[in-house]
C-alpha cells in the first residue's frame, strides 16, 4: 500500500499586498505601492524556507502578510489546509500560537519596562498555557533552550547585549511551541560571530521540536547555511524557488546569478566572475511592463519587455520565471 505524501505546512499563493498612497485635502488614492505582487510558496513540517533578495523587494511585507500583521490585499495563505487570511481578529486568535515572529532588530522589539521572565511569560498567560510556579519554571525550561540561565528572568533588555537579546526574542516566539516562525531578518543587526551562533541555535531548535522558519535574509551566505530551499524576490515576485543546493551550484535566473556572484567566497585567491548590474531597481510604484528584471538584465530580449514570464518548473524542483530557461526534457 502506497504511504500518502503529507501535505505542507503552509501554502501562499498569489499573495499580494498593495500599499495605497493619498494626496490633496481629501486624501484621494494617488498610486499604489506594489510591494508584494503574487506571490506563491509553501513550507512543510520541520522545514526552513530562506526568502532573500534586495532591500524593498518585500522580503519583510510578505512575511508580515502572511502572519496578518498587516492586511493582504489579495491571495490566500491556508495553515494546515485551513484558509486563515480573510478570517477576522477574534477567529485569527487560536492560530495566533501556531504563527510566530522573531523581529530583526533586538533592541526595540523587547519592552524595556517588562524583565526578561515577563517578556517570555506573557505568550504564555495569552493563551493559557500555564500560570504560577509553573509558568515561571516554563520559562526558565525555555530560556535554557536558547542559552541564557534561570537568573536572566529577572533582569531586563537593556542588561544584555544584541545576541543575547535576540536569544530571547528567541525564546517569546518559541514559548508557545509554535509550528511556523517567521525569521524577518534576526542575525542583521548582530556581529558576524554572534550571527553564527543564533543560526546554528535556530538549527538546533529546528531538529529539537520540528519547528518550521520562513528565514527572511539579504545574506545569502546565512540563507545557504540554514535553509531546505530557496525563493528569490525581486520588486513584489519570486523569480526563483527551488532547493539550497541547487540554488548555490546551478542558478538558473539572472538576478539570481548576480546576487551569488557578489557573496564573498573564504578563499582570497579564489576566482569569480562578478556580475555588476547597471541602473538603479525601479520604484514598486511603476514596475516595468514584462519582466521586471530586463531592465537590468544583460540577456534581455525584446520579449522580455513586453511578456511577463511565467514561474515554471524547468527542472525537477526547479521553478524559474524567465523568459530564457526551458524546461529540461
Amino acid at each position: 500500500m502506497m504511504q500518502q505524501e503529507k501535505s505542507p505546512l503552509l501554502v501562499v499563493d498569489n499573495l499580494k499586498k498593495h500599499f495605497v498612497i493619498r494626496q490633496g485635502l481629501f486624501s484621494s488614492v494617488s498610486a499604489h505601492v506594489y510591494a508584494v505582487d503574487g506571490v506563491s510558496f509553501h513550507i512543510n513540517e520541520g522545514e526552513t524556507l530562506g526568502l532573500v533578495g534586495e532591500s524593498g523587494c518585500g522580503k519583510s511585507t510578505t512575511g508580515k502578510a502572511l502572519l496578518k500583521l498587516i492586511e493582504p490585499t489579495a491571495g490566500t495563505v491556508k495553515l494546515r489546509g485551513e484558509r486563515i487570511d480573510n478570517l477576522s481578529p477574534s477567529r485569527m486568535r487560536p492560530y495566533r500560537r501556531q504563527l510566530q515572529v522573531v523581529f530583526q532588530d533586538p533592541y526595540s522589539s523587547l519592552n524595556p519596562r517588562l524583565s526578561v521572565g515577563e517578556i517570555v511569560a506573557e505568550p504564555m498567560v495569552n493563551f493559557g498555557v500555564a500560570r504560577g510556579a509553573e509558568l515561571k519554571e516554563r520559562v526558565a525550561t525555555v530560556l535554557a533552550k536558547v542559552g541564557l540561565r534561570a537568573e536572566a528572568m529577572a533582569r531586563y533588555p537593556h542588561e544584555f547585549s544584541g545576541g543575547q537579546r535576540q536569544r530571547i526574542g528567541i525564546a517569546r516566539a518559541l514559548a508557545v511551541n509554535p509550528s511556523l516562525i517567521v525569521c524577518d531578518e534576526p542575525v542583521s543587526a548582530l556581529d558576524v560571530s554572534v550571527q553564527a551562533q543564533v543560526v546554528n541555535l535556530l538549527r538546533d531548535l529546528q531538529q529539537e521540536f520540528g519547528v518550521s522558519y520562513l528565514f527572511v535574509a539579504h545574506d545569502l551566505a546565512v540563507v545557504e547555511h540554514i535553509s531546505h530551499r530557496v525563493a528569490v524576490m525581486y520588486l513584489g515576485k519570486i523569480v526563483e524557488l527551488t532547493d539550497r543546493t541547487s540554488l548555490f551550484t546551478t542558478p538558473l535566473h539572472p538576478y539570481t546569478e548576480a546576487l551569488l556572484s557578489a557573496v564573498p567566497l573564504p578563499d582570497p585567491d579564489a576566482e569569480r566572475k562578478r556580475i555588476v548590474l547597471t541602473g538603479d531597481v525601479p520604484s514598486p510604484i511603476n514596475p516595468p511592463s514584462g519582466c521586471r528584471f530586463h531592465t537590468r538584465c544583460p540577456y534581455a530580449e525584446p520579449r522580455c519587455r513586453i511578456e511577463e514570464p511565467a514561474m515554471r518548473e524547468v527542472r525537477p524542483g526547479h521553478h524559474v520565471a524567465c523568459h530564457l530557461r526551458e524546461p529540461v526534457e
